[in-house]
């Protein structure tokens, strides 16, 4: 097959025309000092979802590989995330081999549904999430994250959680228990992660005449600050194994022995068994797992996609293609799960690194899935000695920075409005749970939107033609007029009949541009009630589509008009409209915003006053 048809089905190939040695070198520095931070960031993901270290780098090859190939976007990384590692760990606490085995097959269960979403155009979803429920998942996230690393750090026995009040709770009920070596040792470690990360935006190189030698100090300095998760946990490590020739004298609690080599290539398992009551073995079959993973089967794919696509938006611009990014994520989660992977997506740390590496085309991620390869196959045995404080303070120091409060006070000028479903989705996922919390954030915002089309901003204005006669103007502020809102309309109208007088009723259109057919008959009923009072009923600068809905939904011609100014000669016409009627008031401008009483009785008074 030619490498141009060849492409079709392998979009990411394209990088390869014109691939130049210079860009090989690029994509090599990017992906070695990418992998330097995947390494123990995988560790420490998987140690966050309940699953022994090794998977975290068995989640950590695929992606890269399978993106390279797909991809479009040649900044992103894909892997594991402290996100996603989260989600995952509601599913692994039951015991024996059931947390693997949840894991990887809920990875392939978001890869097929994030393909599902590709195949039915469904990537605009994400869409339905507002950027303050987005705040608020993302930092009630980072809270549960970090508050489950305390045990770690603390050097305190047992999982890490997914529960922010049962982690709190046994956090503070274990205190006397805090090993003093771990405490020492983490909290250096997370000071000095701090400190690293703000390096590179430190100037030292003015200091310093000799251009060559400014080169060097601040290539050095990047260099030192982009890879410092690696270099925490090598010195950490360095000095576990040499304060730990015993493990009855170790200070600190060690990650413990790593399966060396490489995954085995199968398929993920239906059925697993898990440790019930009294120590028993409870067999579980697939339907029974379905169960147990219950919501995060289709919320979890929707967080990833989120999550991919924003970056390849930040990174990419906005001329990529939505569709193709959720078949490349897709596959790295199916083609990842015969691999032994948990659930992946795009990583914004890591991909920011790949970014400033100077990174040319996503072969990049090539290189960074076989420097993981690699220490898979070399590096396994002395992974044992890593300290899980130190795997505690790499995901510390890195979800700290999820946490927005600089969105707050925007939000607190703008749109207050918006701070409700931001706060909602905050504290219910710290109190209930991150999908719940997630959901109910999504619901609360929905649920406004309905409002306001329901309750649609009507301006209700007493004004005057050119030659004296008076009418009501009632424009919507709106562009639908759609069922929920039809009564609300009737009362606004039916108000300003009491508030006003009598007079022509004009609806301005000009911002209206679709009826539903259940609203169009509330027009209908509108026009005819208004008629038994001999008030009439004009709409203005309507669009021709508004008058053909209303004509075959009710089988009335509404009256139109251009201007105000076209009643007088209209009306003029009409012989059972007697001007003299009209009741003169000052001109009057208010807002019906909210809470205005269905006032239709009053339409049956005038109506009833008219008979």
């Amino acid at each position: 097959m030619p490498l141009k048809n060849l492409s079709v089905l392998l979009p990411g190939l394209k990088w390869l025309h014109g691939y130049t040695a210079q860009d090989a070198v690029a994509d090599l520095i990017a992906g070695i000092t990418v992998g330097l931070t995947v390494l123990p960031q995988g560790l420490a993901y998987a140690t966050l979802a309940g699953l022994e270290p090794q998977y975290g780098l068995y989640s950590s090859f695929v992606g890269g590989i399978v993106y390279a190939l797909l991809g479009s976007c040649r900044q992103v990384t894909i892997g594991p995330t402290a996100l996603l590692a989260l989600m995952t760990s509601r599913h692994t606490r039951f015991g024996l081999d059931s947390g693997p085995a949840y894991g990887i097959l809920l990875c392939l269960i978001s890869g097929v549904v994030e393909l599902a979403m590709a195949v039915l155009k469904l990537g605009a979803l994400v869409d339905l999430i507002s950027l303050p429920v987005t705040v608020g998942f993302t930092s009630a996230t980072a809270v549960i994250i970090g508050t489950s690393q305390l045990k770690g750090l603390l050097g305190l026995k047992g999982g890490s959680g997914s529960d922010f009040i049962n982690t709190m709770r046994s956090v503070f009920g274990n205190l006397h228990q805090v090993r003093r070596g771990d405490l020492t040792l983490g909290l250096v470690s997370i000071s000095v992660l701090l400190l690293l990360r703000k390096l590179k935006t430190v100037n030292v190189t003015n200091r310093v005449g000799n251009l060559r030698a400014q080169q060097l100090l601040s290539g050095s300095i990047w260099v030192i600050s982009t890879g410092r998760n690696a270099l925490v946990v090598l010195v950490s490590s360095i000095l576990a194994y040499s304060q730990c020739k015993s493990l009855d004298s170790c200070p600190f609690i060690l990650t413990g022995k790593v399966k060396s080599g490489l995954p085995s290539l199968a398929l993920p398992k239906f059925e697993t068994t898990i440790l019930g009551k009294n120590d028993t073995h409870v067999p579980q079959n697939f339907e029974q797992m379905l169960s147990e993973l219950g919501p995060s089967m289709l919320i979890l794919p929707v967080i990833a996609v989120l999550g991919n696509v924003a970056i390849s938006k930040a990174f990419g611009g906005a001329g990529l293609s939505p569709t193709r990014e959720l078949v490349a994520l897709s596959l790295s989660n199916i083609c990842g799960s015969f691999c032994s992977s948990m659930p992946v997506t795009g990583s914004f740390s890591r991909s920011a690194v790949n970014h400033a590496s100077g990174v040319r085309t996503p072969i990049g991620g090539c290189y960074t899935s076989v420097l993981v390869l690699l220490a898979l196959s070399l590096l396994a045995p002395y992974f044992q000695y890593i300290p899980k404080a130190a795997l505690s303070a790499v995901i510390i120091s890195a979800v700290i920075f999820m946490i927005e409060f600089e969105v707050l006070r925007p939000l607190w000028r703008c749109s207050r409005r918006e701070l409700l479903p931001g706060a909602i989705t905050f504290v219910m996922s710290l109190a209930i749970g991150v999908e719940i919390g997630l959901l109910l954030g999504v619901g609360a915002d929905v649920a406004f939107l309905v409002y306001r089309a329901a309750r649609p901003v009507l301006t209700v204005s007493k004004l005057q033609t050119i030659n004296g006669m008076s009418y009501i103007l009632i424009r919507p502020k709106h562009s639908s007029l759609y069922f929920p809102a039809i009564e609300w309309v009737r009362s606004g109208i039916s108000k300003a009949l009491s508030t006003h007088g009598t007079a022509p009723i004009v609806l301005d259109c000009a911002h209206v541009h679709d009826f539903d057919f259940t609203a169009a008959r509330g027009m209908g009923s509108l026009h005819k009630e208004l008629a038994k009072a001999n008030v009439p009923l004009f709409l203005m600068s309507a669009h021709k589509d508004i008058g053909v809905i209303l004509k075959e939904s009710t089988n009335i011609d509404f009256p139109t008009i251009d201007c105000p100014n076209d009643l007088e000669s209209i009306l003029e016409h009409t012989t059972d409209y007697e001007l003299h009627l009209q009741v003169t008031a000052p001109l009057v401008d208010s807002k019906m915003l909210q809470h205005v009483e269905a006032n239709a009785s009053e339409l049956s008074k005038l109506t009833t006053n008219s008979a």
